[in-house]
């Protein structure tokens, strides 16, 4: 089995997501997924987030695991709004 990688590339955190796609079974992970944060107004937003969860719903791909690789605040706080779709 060779997985399938898909980049997600958020400019303004400068930080990348991806989803890692069993391609045979369409079972995937979610590794970082960022939640957008504009520090100097003290608003968040989900944009990022959405371009994924729209990835994997437009994708038919089932959620096992979301992953976080490294301890970093616009990261942690993401794993809710992901938690809320799936199961993971």
């Amino acid at each position: 089995m060779r997985p399938e990688v898909v980049p997600f590339f958020d400019e303004e955190t400068f930080t990348a997501s991806f989803v890692v796609i069993d391609p045979d079974t369409k079972h995937c992970a979610i590794v970082d997924s960022v939640l957008d944060f504009d520090y100097a107004a003290g608003r968040i937003d989900f944009h990022s987030a959405d371009e994924i969860i729209d990835y994997v719903r437009k994708n038919e791909l089932t959620v096992d695991w979301i992953l976080e690789t490294h301890v970093h605040a616009i990261i942690c706080k993401q794993r809710p709004t992901c938690n809320g779709h799936w199961a993971a």
